[in-house]
């Protein structure tokens, strides 16, 4: 379980900001690389997410911090804490189609229990809300990931037969 407690909200916030920032871009370059055209339909939607979860953390940062700039943290190891920082940072080098699947997954289990841990020390209804209901869509991002991992396991024969469990040749 992740140990919230020594940041405040505004530190909290900056780095949920970067690590939606790190998924939608990993999803998005994963996207434009496959050949499978229904995987590419899904990361692009699963970019097109985390793109409007970012949005969502900046206005509430802009709520909670009116006149101050919003400057996301750089470095994507600096806090062991938050796993899917590192996990989609690392992703960007990685070439197979079921790497990039399984630790998505697992980059989304962890920002499901980020939110969480966020509503868990928020005394306001709202943010705790927002906060519950970001985890909730990270588990269906989680859910969305396992299927097509496990889709690419039961067909590889079929997919790879197709091109589909490869990048495009392009890239």
């Amino acid at each position: 379980m992740m140990n919230l407690e020594k940041y405040n909200l505004e530190e909290l916030l900056l780095i949920g900001i970067k690590s939606e920032i790190e998924a939608a871009r990993v999803y998005s370059e994963t996207a434009a690389k496959v050949k499978n055209p229904f995987l590419k339909n899904r990361l692009d939607a699963l970019s097109k997410e985390e793109v409007a979860h970012k949005e969502i953390l900046e206005d509430l940062y802009r709520k909670l911090y009116p006149g101050k700039e919003i400057v996301v943290p750089e470095n994507p190891d600096f806090l062991p804490e938050f796993p899917e920082i590192k996990i989609f940072h690392e992703l960007g080098t990685t070439a197979d189609i079921r790497t990039v699947l399984g630790e998505s997954m697992k980059a989304e289990l962890s920002a499901k229990e980020y939110y969480e841990g966020i509503a868990n020390l928020v005394d306001d209804d709202y943010m705790k809300k927002m906060m519950l209901y970001m985890a909730k869509i990270e588990e269906g991002h989680y859910m969305i990931l396992k299927k097509e991992y496990d889709d690419m396991v039961e067909f590889e024969g079929m997919m790879q037969d197709m091109d589909y469990a490869q990048f495009d040749a392009r890239f």
